[in-house]
This record gives structure tokens, C-alpha cells and sequence, in this order.
């Protein structure tokens, strides 16, 4: 036990280190977008973050362990965005966290520190996650190529459907309708987010109504079809959910992985791979924390984490042409950090970070919010064709219902991966003329 004292009673001040060079195969490095309130220097901001997230406190103490000062937090890089905030990066020497526990993880460098007087605005923009940290999390069962051998398809983007409206229907009208969409070119068909369990639409009577119409639509159509079958609850009912899931032979469920929580998602994705399926992760609640440019955590970092405890799909947005805020850069950066093996921002990228994955599989973006047939060129364009589309109202806002809601879908995406305009492809292909006469290549605000 060694002894620290000081004539000032302020210890933040300890942790800037503008010195400090990382080590990048023993250090996390956290990117904060800092903006100071107004008394505080950035120095007095950054300490505090650095202090707070860390081994520190708000003022010196008797007595600490000599191995306080090796794990303590360096506050080392300081970047003015010109817009009133700053880049602060932060590196964590890796033996400051238990192996493999997100949830504490997060609870350090997203915990208290937000909650600081002396910071007007905090926002983590990036996490960099050296070889010894990634190596005690498993990412996803899947991954790419595992879901495309799910679907037997490799050359085309994968694409389904989510009943609208999301929440109302009871199972006998679900499995007709789920028929309809499958039919009709669908490769999935998805549970919203918030169908849970309701009076009106049980979740076992659900199951075994879609499996139903998944059979009948594999029949009749030659093609591997699936349920992303949402089983977020409570973790016990999560558990019994995601096992009759499997117990029918469905391939994936569906988790609302933001608000079931990261101990929950590490258990339930433990327990998809023992059963053989893969994890299409929702994002809901995500704006709340992700939306504002000057608080909370970036979705870059929420896909980063996401991949890297282990989904196999997570929704990305949609580059400008859905109903939901978006930024196109934003969202192929995301896109790229869940597909590539190793992660190289862009070219005057000051915000992310170069990321190599090592044993994590890939995982896929998907796209959704707002789509039809007439925007699923650019969405294609932007994103590529390693990507899950999901069309929603685009496909039930047919105008000669559903199924042919779905083929336009997929004639969209045939005249996109052949090069041909939609406007001519549609001369030959009555559903997806019909789409274009609704809705053309309008936007949805």
C-alpha cells in the first residue's frame, strides 16, 4: 500500500497524459466528442472523463494500491472540431476489465461519465478494441456466409417482410398473409418489433401459424424461406421461445438487443449457437442516445459492440431514401465495420479507428424503414448487395396486395443487378409497374 498526497484535492488532472503513446495490442481506445461546460478547461473535462471512467475519483486519496497506477485511464489526444466541441481519445490498458463482460465494459467508459456537471456534451464516436480484448467475446454464430448457406442464395441481396401494420394481426390472418409475401418472392418474413406476445396474437399460436405458411410457401415455390421470430421478454421466456422456435426448424430469431440488454444478448447468443440458429438483431431505442451529434454513443460503436458480443444481423438505416434520419456516410461506414474483416476508415475519417477483427465473423447490414421497389436501386447502390433488405409498406401498400407486392421487390432488385433502368424493366413486369405508377422514386419523409 503506498501513500498519494498533494496539496490540491483535485486527482482528475493526473490522468492527461498528452504524451502518452497507446498500445495498440494492450490498450482499448475510446473516441469522445467532448464539449466542455462553460468554466471547465478541456484538460479539466477530459481528466474527469479519463479519472471517472477509470481507477479515479473527484479527489485524492490517502491510500491506494501501487497497481492503481497501471490501470489507470490516459487522456492523450486532443482534436478541435471547429464546432465547439473536441475529440478526446482515451486509452484503457486491457487489464482494467473482466474478460468478456460487455455490461461492465460499458458500465466504465458509458457509465457515470455522462452524467459529469463539468460536461455540456459527451458522445463515445468509436471504441478500438485490441486482439487481447476481442478474444474473450465470441461475435456472431453465423456470420455471412453462414446466413447465406441459411438461404441457399449468394448473388443477391436478401429480402423480406414485416406484416403491416406491425401489430394487429391474429395468427390464422398472419399465416395468409405471411403465405402471400413468401410466395410472392420473400425470402423472410420478420416480426416488428414490438409483436411480443399480445392477447390478440400469442406467440406459440404465431409460431406454429407461420411455420404453417413457411411450409406451404416452400412447397409451392422451391426457395428456403424464414421467420426472424421475435422472442425478446423477460430472459427466461427468451429462452423458452428461442427453443420452439428451434424445435420447428426455424433458422434465426429475431432480439431487441438494445433494450433486452447486453447480459441478456451474451446468453441468448450462447444458446442460438447450441441450437444451430443465427440472431437478426433490432436496434429499437437506439435513437435515443444515438441520434444526437453531441451526446451519448454513436451507432458505429453500437454496431462494433453488437458484432463483437454477436449478432449475425443488425439494421443499419438506410443511405437517404427510407423514413428514418440517416446519414449515407454514416450508414456505409456502419455497413463496412459489420461486413469487413479488417476496418479502414475512410480518408479524412478522424473519428473512427482502423479495426481488425480477428476471429470475429462478418456480420450483415440490413436496410430498412421506408423502402419500395422504386428506391431499392440506390439502397443496392450504396450498400452493395452483401446486405439484408427489408421492405415493409412498400410490399402491403401494393396495389394488387401483397404477393404482388413482393415480386415487384424482387423484379426491383433483378433490374438493379442486371443494370437495367426500372423504368424499363417495368415495361415487361406488370407488379413492379404498378409500384413505380404508387409510388416512383419519392422518398418517404
Amino acid at each position: 500500500m503506498v501513500f498519494y498526497t498533494t496539496e490540491r484535492f483535485e486527482w482528475y488532472n493526473v490522468f492527461v497524459k498528452k504524451d502518452y503513446v497507446p498500445d495498440l495490442e494492450k490498450d482499448v481506445i475510446v473516441s469522445f466528442r467532448v464539449t466542455p461546460t462553460e468554466g471547465f478547461s478541456l484538460e479539466d473535462v477530459a481528466g474527469g472523463i479519463a479519472s471517472e471512467s477509470s481507477v479515479g475519483t473527484w479527489t485524492t486519496l490517502s491510500s491506494l494500491p501501487e497497481r492503481v497506477w497501471s490501470l489507470m485511464s490516459k487522456a492523450y489526444e486532443f482534436i478541435d472540431m471547429r464546432d465547439g466541441s473536441w475529440l478526446v481519445r482515451v486509452a484503457y490498458p486491457v487489464d482494467l476489465f473482466e474478460e468478456g463482460n460487455m455490461p461492465a465494459f460499458l458500465a466504465s467508459v458509458a457509465g457515470n461519465v455522462f452524467g459529469m456537471k463539468r460536461v455540456k456534451g459527451l458522445r463515445i464516436e468509436d471504441i478500438y478494441m485490441p486482439k487481447e480484448f476481442l478474444k474473450h467475446f465470441k461475435g456472431p454464430v453465423k456470420g455471412v456466409q453462414g446466413v447465406r448457406e441459411i438461404y441457399k442464395t449468394y448473388d443477391r441481396p436478401i429480402v423480406g417482410t414485416v406484416p403491416k401494420p406491425k401489430v394487429g394481426y391474429s395468427p390464422e390472418e398472419l399465416e395468409a398473409l405471411s403465405f402471400e409475401i413468401l410466395a410472392g418472392g420473400m425470402d423472410f418474413v420478420k416480426d416488428d418489433e414490438n409483436l411480443a406476445s399480445p392477447p390478440f396474437c400469442r406467440f406459440d399460436a404465431r409460431a406454429k401459424a407461420v411455420m404453417k405458411a413457411i411450409d406451404k410457401a416452400e412447397r409451392e415455390t422451391g426457395e428456403r424461406k424464414v421467420w426472424l421470430a421475435n422472442v425478446t421478454a423477460e430472459a427466461r421466456e427468451m429462452v423458452r421461445r428461442l427453443k420452439l422456435v428451434a424445435d420447428y426448424g426455424n433458422p434465426f430469431v429475431m432480439i431487441d438487443v438494445v433494450v433486452a440488454g447486453w447480459s441478456s444478448l451474451t446468453y441468448m447468443r450462447d444458446l442460438a449457437e447450441e441450437h444451430g440458429l443465427g440472431i437478426h438483431a433490432h436496434r429499437a431505442f437506439h435513437a435515443a442516445f444515438t441520434r444526437s451529434q453531441t451526446h451519448g454513443l454513436s451507432m458505429f460503436a453500437l454496431a462494433k459492440l453488437l458484432r463483437t458480443v454477436g449478432v449475425d444481423q443488425l439494421h443499419v438505416g438506410t443511405p437517404e431514401v427510407g423514413k428514418l434520419e440517416a446519414k449515407a456516410r454514416d450508414v456505409m461506414s456502419i455497413s463496412r465495420v459489420l461486413r469487413d474483416s479488417i476496418y479502414m476508415p475512410e480518408e479524412g475519417d478522424i473519428l473512427r479507428f482502423e479495426q481488425s477483427w480477428h476471429h470475429i465473423k462478418t456480420a450483415l447490414p440490413v436496410s430498412s424503414g421506408g423502402l419500395h421497389p422504386g428506391t431499392l436501386p440506390e439502397v443496392i447502390k450504396s450498400l452493395g448487395v452483401n446486405l439484408v433488405i427489408q421492405v415493409g409498406g412498400g410490399v402491403l401498400g401494393h396495389p394488387g396486395g401483397p404477393r404482388e407486392g413482393a415480386t415487384a421487390v424482387r423484379q426491383a432488385i433483378e433490374a438493379c443487378l442486371k443494370g437495367i433502368p426500372l423504368d424499363t424493366y417495368a415495361e415487361t413486369h406488370v407488379e413492379l409497374r404498378k409500384a413505380l405508377e404508387k409510388w416512383g422514386y419519392v422518398r418517404p419523409a
